[in-house]
This record gives structure tokens, sequence and C-alpha cells, in this order.
């Protein structure tokens, strides 16, 4: 099943029925062009609000070559920095997390509260600032349901509004309650980020590549597309599969009080643009983002997050570990897959043999998405690499790809 939700546009892109030519996994130029016009002005994900419970608890993203800093202020609230000491340059704070009760530079030792202002520079009448005009860049940030993210440019939508479409879906899964379990974990992949993003939105590859997933949900995959998020969605079926996970996480997942009865088997993926994620299962729900690094690099960041086990009787919490073991096993296996897959696309976008690929009607994320990359950076309309110094120049393509190349 696949449809496109209201709100999508792909019908007046003349190019709808292509994918975005090979070239533009792995041209130096293309990629730079996307930093600045698409991962830029996107929201990523930095952790969830628990992450950063108490004044001074931190989290940082480094992406698009910027390092950002979540850090929880005095006054409960939320702030987010570029990670950089506005004397030297200087990085501030090291690692994925921690906790400070100030932000000290390790060079000279400027000092920030959490707020931002500059607090202490050693030798200060030797300096000819105002420390109210020296305090940590800002970066805009959003909370939506419990989890917190930051965009280095603005001007799109907010989380919530390209959220909007499943919001009464999402609140029954309680987000804002959720709790990490494990670690942030880093994988690099030797691939363009869109890669990874084309094969996660992918439904027509899942009952050839993955018959994991094939097993479990038979022909239930499903999926949409909305203006700003994809979903997919697969309920598990009731046959017990011949795979011993497969079979175990059937048996053991327990009913879930807070979820109606149509979702204690249900399995949905919510991609928003251009590169974040959400899997969410009845036992928990795991977030995925795929950061890119060069043009043929990306580092995937993931954690999982569920609800805190309290007030439940010991039979139905021994129950839910054992499901949420056999969901990693399972998602193990479908990642190794995954991981296959997208490293053949990236070689195999290399021969000169190939440059788009039909798209068909029933691949409406896949459209979606290029029409996103296509409207934001028009080149990628040509199906052969322009002549270098494109992105500078002033008129950019304004039409369908003219090069001769079907």
């Amino acid at each position: 099943m696949a449809r496109a939700a209201p709100g999508v546009d792909s019908d007046i892109d003349p190019d709808a029925g292509w994918s975005l030519p090979a070239w533009t996994y792995a041209d130096p130029e293309f990629f730079a062009a996307e930093m600045a016009r698409v991962i830029r002005p996107s929201w990523q994900l930095v952790c969830h609000a628990s992450d950063v419970a108490g004044a001074g608890d931190f989290h940082t993203l480094d992406y698009a070559g910027e390092s950002v800093v979540v850090v929880r202020g005095r006054d409960g609230g939320l702030n987010a920095f570029i990670n950089v000491c506005r004397h030297r340059g200087a990085r501030l704070l090291d690692g994925p997390s921690g906790c400070a009760k100030r932000l000290v530079c390790p060079y000279h030792a400027w000092t920030y509260d959490l707020d931002g202002r500059l607090t202490g520079v050693p030798m200060r009448d030797s300096y000819a600032i105002d420390p109210a005009q020296h305090g940590l860049v800002p970066v805009e940030l959003e909370t939506w349901r419990g989890f917190v993210f930051v965009r280095l440019e603005g001007g799109g939508p907010s989380v919530a509004a390209m959220m909007a479409p499943y919001e009464a879906e999402i609140a029954l899964y309680r987000f804002e309650d959720l709790r990490a379990f494990g670690r942030v974990t880093l994988r690099p992949r030797t691939v363009n980020w869109k890669n990874i993003g084309d094969n996660y939105s992918d439904g027509l590859h899942i009952a050839v590549a993955h018959p994991g997933l094939k097993r479990l949900m038979a022909d239930g995959y499903g999926v949409e597309a909305s203006p700003h998020v994809d979903k997919m969605w697969g309920p598990i079926v009731d046959k017990p599969s011949a795979n011993p996970s497969e079979r175990a996480y059937q048996h053991f997942l327990p009913q879930v009080p807070h979820l109606p009865p149509e979702r204690q088997r249900l399995w949905t993926y919510f991609k928003l643009w251009p590169n974040v994620a959400f899997d969410i299962y009845p036992d928990q729900v795991d977030f995925m983002q795929w950061l890119p690094v060069s043009p043929t690099h990306t580092l995937i960041r993931e954690i999982a997050y569920c609800l805190p086990d309290t007030d439940m009787p010991a039979g139905w919490k021994r129950a839910m570990t054992a499901a949420r073991y056999c969901n990693w096993r399972i998602n193990r296996q479908v990642n190794a897959e995954d991981t296959g897959l997208v490293q053949r696309v990236q070689d195999g976008m290399a021969s000169a043999s190939f440059t788009v690929g039909p798209l068909s009607e029933q691949e409406v994320a896949l459209r979606n998405f290029c029409g996103k990359v296509r409207h934001a950076i028009p080149e990628a309309r040509l199906h052969h690499a322009p002549a270098p110094g494109w992105s500078r120049r002033p008129h950019p393509v304004s039409g369908p790809a003219s090069d001769g190349v079907s």
C-alpha cells in the first residue's frame, strides 16, 4: 500500500517519475550545496528532554561543520548554543554529554553561564569589549513531545507543524514520558546520506531483501508521504514465524495498557525531512539520524527509548524485557541487510552507465524526497554533473533536464 497524503505536490514536478541523478550522490559541489540549502535549514534531533534533566546537564551534536550544545539552564529551561568560545574559537565542551556548572573554555578560561552569558574573562581590563555582546551564539531550539531539536538556520516549518498530520497517533505513545535505555551509538557508512534516507523510505524492497520483516508483516507493509514526513507501517501477523527471534517476539510481547487494540502489534516508522527518523514499536521507540560527513561518508546516530516499567507486575516486566531483546535481534539483522543494500547502490552509482532511474507510482516517499531536493537545488534536474562552479552562478536551472538522457 502506498499513497501520497494531501499537500504533497509531486504532481507539478516535471521530473516526478525519476530519481535524483547518480552524480548528486558523490559530487563535492552538490554536497556543499546540500549542506547549505538542505541540512543547515533543517531540524536535527539532539536528545530527549529527560537526557538533560538537571541544571547543567548537556548534550552535544556535531554536524554540517558545527558543534551544537543543548544545556539545561538554572531556570529549568533548555538553551542551545554553538559550542565555540567567542575569544579564539576553541571548542568549549567535549564528548556527547555531561554536566557543567558553568561553560569554561579550556584554552583561556573564558567562562559562560548556562544561559550563554559571558561572565568571566581573565585580565578583563585588557580587552576593549562589552561582555554583553560576547555571549555564546544561540541556536534555534524546539522541544516537540519531549524530543529536543535544533536548526542552524530558520525559515521553514516547526517540527510540530511538520508532524501535525500524525499528532493523534503519536500522542498514544507518550513520547514525553520516554526514557533512554542503552546509549547513543554511531555507525559510519561509506555511502552518501541520501542513499540511507532513500532506503529507509523505500517500501518496495521489504519483500525482496528483508525476509524477516516479510515473515512478520506478510503483505501488510504500507508507505505514505506527507509534505514533510514519510510514514511507513506494518502489522505483526499472528502466524508464528519460523525464525526463533521473530517467533519469540510474537510470543513474549505483552499487551501495552496505553495502546488501543489496533496498535498492540503494529510497527510504525516516521521519517522527518530530510534525515531524522522514529521507529515506533509497542515495546519501544528507536531514534535514528543519518548525518552527512562527506559526499560518500555518513554517520548514523541512534538510540532507543522506552517507557518506565513502573506499576507493572513482575511477569509483565519479564515479558517486555524479552520482547525488547528480540526486537533488537530482529532489527540488528535488518540493519545488516540494509547496510549491504545501500553500499550496493552507492557502488553501482559510480558506473558511467547509470544516470537516473524510473520511480514507480508506488514509490511515493522517494518521489516526494526527490522533488524537495530538486526544489532546493534545481541543478538536481540535470542527469549529468554541470561544469564546476555551477553553485556560484547567478542563474540556476529552472526547468526539467534537457541533456538528452533518459
